[in-house]
């Protein structure tokens, strides 16, 4: 049996929003063209997943990106987060993780490197 915490949709997206006010305002400045979303669950194939970044990293943008691009995208998945947490609290701490990791992604850092810095 697979156990999670319970937690309400709104709780959830108010984590993701308060992990999104945590991070410093200049940083957040520098995030360009980009949406946060949340998702119920991942995709199929990973549903262990707690966070994805579809996008163009900024590294790799050329002179010619931006040029009716959509937005890249930042996934938050709520029932895998809710299943690897022991409670709200770990949830509120392992969603402000993904969101930090998943933006990080967005400035062209690669897991590797999260790995190294504690945010893997």
């Amino acid at each position: 049996m697979v156990r999670m915490v319970e937690m309400t949709r709104e709780d959830f997206e108010e984590a993701v929003d308060d992990a999104i006010d945590s991070i410093p305002e200049d940083l957040l400045g520098l995030v360009d063209n980009v949406v946060i979303l949340i998702e119920d669950d991942a995709p199929e194939g990973d549903p262990d997943l707690l966070g994805l970044y579809d996008g163009v990293a900024l590294t790799d943008r050329g002179s010619e990106w931006g040029m009716g691009d959509l937005p890249d995208r930042i996934f938050i998945y709520m029932n895998p987060t809710l299943r690897v947490c022991e409670d709200a609290e770990h949830v509120r701490d392992e969603v402000a993780i993904t969101v930090v990791h998943e933006i990080a992604h967005h400035f062209g850092i690669d897991d590797e490197r999260l790995h190294e810095l504690g945010w893997g």
